[in-house]
């Protein structure tokens, strides 16, 4: 197969493992910066062009976009798509993932365990919002933040006016969830591949930090999750509509929660925690899936169509 690889960095562990894995394979891959690929939009023979160059013959495309270039790397992905060459997931699934409070309500139209999770326009509306997640403390979220950067802890209620207020003086989006004490600054991180996870670790923050995120110092380490634990996570990337995805989430008291469910999670730490060759296993979806598309095509019949066929005499 041949393989498009959109990242910024070639030089990124994750992009590199996916290279090595897919050459391993006997994969010809290219990685692409997404930045630089740029569009013909066309109804009969649309094209995408990189340095000058106009690409074809791909048979399959790993975006590794992150979320700074959300929306020019979907619509790179999507002519891709228009191109009829496999996304490992759909720019469709990346942009719901992405929107924050959009795959939360997803998650709990379907039933899916949530932090209590509120969201309001109206600095008149702030004391009942904190009421209805459960007062302080509390977790406050800009819907635009990553990598734990935007999430803060008001451990009072006069802390989490004050920080909402800031934020919607700023006229930032928000939303406000309830603090699961009980996960005590841990998380877990499910990688889901096609129908079932295949790894998992469990993110430890450092002291004095809520956040559990490896880019904010966090720790990993090999966790055995529970069968409702696998359940929720595939039934998570089921509803995003994502193949390959990283499902964050608590333990709490009543069950898991789920955080959010990433669709360019890195490979870094939890190949490191896990032992295993998920970028391996990653390929070998993309080699499984690309098969049973290739086997289902349309193939032309021998027999003439029924409204070709000539009719006997009689």
């Amino acid at each position: 197969m041949k393989i498009a690889i959109l990242s910024r960095n070639a030089k990124l562990y994750s992009t590199a493992r996916l290279v090595e894995a897919a050459e391993n394979r006997g994969h010809q891959v290219r990685v692409l910066d997404v930045l630089r690929c740029y569009m013909n939009i066309t109804s009969h023979n649309p094209s995408i062009h990189y340095r000058g160059e106009d690409l074809t013959g791909f048979d399959a495309v790993i975006p590794r976009i992150g979320a700074s270039v959300t929306f020019y790397g979907t619509a790179v992905l999507r002519q891709f798509e228009m191109m009829n060459v496999m996304p490992l997931n759909e720019s469709v699934a990346i942009s719901r993932a992405r929107d924050k409070l959009r795959s939360t309500q997803l998650l709990a139209r379907k039933g899916i365990g949530l932090p209590v999770t509120g969201f309001a326009n109206n600095p008149d509306d702030i004391t009942d919002l904190i009421e209805q997640v459960g007062g302080a403390p509390l977790v406050i979220k800009l819907l635009e933040g990553t990598q734990g950067i935007g999430v803060v802890l008001a451990e009072t209620h006069n802390a989490a006016e004050s920080v909402i207020q800031a934020f919607m003086g700023l006229k930032a989006n928000i939303m406000v969830q309830e603090f699961i004490k009980e996960a005590e600054g841990s998380d877990i991180r499910c990688f889901v591949v096609g129908d079932k996870v295949v790894a998992a670790m469990k993110r430890q923050s450092r002291p004095g930090e809520f956040r559990s995120n490896l880019h904010r110092g966090g720790t990993a380490s090999l966790i055995r999750l529970t069968p409702e634990e696998r359940s929720t996570a595939v039934r998570a990337a089921k509803v995003m509509g994502l193949n390959v995805c990283g499902v964050d989430m608590l333990r709490s008291t009543r069950g898991p929660v789920i955080m959010e469910v990433n669709s360019s999670p890195g490979l870094k730490g939890i190949e490191a925690a896990s032992g295993k060759d998920v970028a391996g296993l990653i390929v070998e979806f993309i080699e499984n899936r690309f098969k049973t598309l290739e086997s289902t095509k349309e193939k032309p019949s021998s027999q003439p169509s029924p409204r070709t066929r000539t009719r006997g005499k009689g």
